[in-house]
């Protein structure tokens, strides 16, 4: 089953965000008013009868419609869980060599932005600062439901659907922020792409192998060019591992979405630049068209942008230690070496 967020190009209901089901060319509507956030909420099983209603009902041929991106999270995690990923980025954002011990002991993600979530076929409006951009070929699973410190088991039985996930990368900002050592934060937050629809749970359990991983391909291709291909299932983790330990001391919701991290052998740009040791492919430029195919979900393709240029900040006010010893002296009164009769 196909579940997408469209908006008819012409009528009455042409801007007004709808929730159907894709079968045929076709995709047949919900009842007006129901948003796919209400669809993941009420689970598989009432999703199905709302697709089984629906289906008796006229559809709109996809070409006749516009298609949305096809939720709107509650939160956004993006893991990291392909080992030649980890090794191909760290050569070329830290000039490191190898995959940190850290990176076996769990499958690691960081939140980025709910609020700049994009569609099928919409401009990238990466910050005005950037030059080296970049894509990021992941698939993201759906949760349905609530849970703390899941099993990998109970995890299963959270799971929506699947769909396509681009999370798009200004790597000359997210290379310098990083040092901070907190974690990428502007080189991110600027955009992140679902679509074209959410294929739920069951229709790609033929495709899950013996280990639970599933065994679809991803490709990428920028202007029609094909520059990275891997197995989904060369995840380190499979989805249910990494429901559970985003669970873990924490809380996971319905609407939830958990990126698989970028795939290996040419998933980003950036991994290919850090083994050659160049920008070969080069970084994306204005009007580039980026396409991401993944066996069983579809493609997802969106132009690449620049967005107006941000006011500028202030720079950081330096810390004065004269003024931070008056403070402390304030405070807690005078030091060892400021009392009188010290002879310090």
């Amino acid at each position: 089953m196909k579940l997408a967020t469209f908006t008819a190009n012409a009528g009455a209901d042409a801007d007004q965000p709808r929730v159907g089901v894709v079968a045929n060319g076709l995709v047949h509507p919900f009842p007006p008013g129901l948003t796919m956030h209400d669809v993941v909420g009420r689970g598989l099983d009432a999703a199905r009868r709302s697709a089984d209603e629906a289906l008796g009902s006229p559809g709109h041929p996809l070409a006749e419609v516009r298609l949305r991106a096809p939720l709107r999270p509650t939160s956004v995690r993006d893991f990291v869980a392909f080992e030649e990923h980890v090794q191909g980025i760290r050569q070329a954002i830290e000039g490191s060599a190898g995959v940190p011990d850290a990176w076996y002991d769990a499958p690691t993600f960081y939140f980025t932005n709910p609020h700049a979530i994009l569609g099928p076929d919409e401009t990238v409006p990466f910050p005005a600062t950037c030059t080296a951009r970049d894509l990021e070929l992941e698939v993201a699973v759906i949760l349905s439901g609530t849970g703390r410190s899941l099993s990998v088991e109970q995890a299963r039985g959270l799971v929506f659907g699947y769909t396509i996930m681009n999370d798009w990368s200004a790597r000359d900002l997210q290379g310098r922020e990083m040092q901070v050592g907190l974690g990428p934060a502007k080189g991110k937050d600027f955009a992140t792409t679902l679509g074209p629809w959410i294929v739920t749970a069951e229709e790609l359990e033929p495709h899950r192998d013996e280990d639970g991983f599933l065994r679809l391909w991803c490709a990428v291709s920028i202007n029609g060019v094909e520059i990275g291909r891997d197995l989904l299932a060369n995840m380190g983790w499979t989805f249910e591992a990494m429901i559970a330990y985003a669970s873990r001391d924490s809380r996971v919701e319905a609407g939830d979405v958990l990126g698989s991290g970028t795939v290996g052998n040419g998933g980003c740009l950036g991994e290919l630049w850090g083994r050659r040791g160049r920008e070969d492919p080069p970084a994306l430029a204005a009007g580039d068209v980026v396409t991401l195919t993944v066996d069983g979900l579809g493609s997802l393709s969106n132009v690449v942008g620049v967005a107006e240029a941000a006011p500028t900040l202030p720079p950081a006010r330096r810390r004065d230690p004269a003024l931070a010893r008056k403070a402390a002296s304030r405070l807690f009164g005078p030091s060892p070496a400021q009392s009188p009769g010290s002879d310090q």
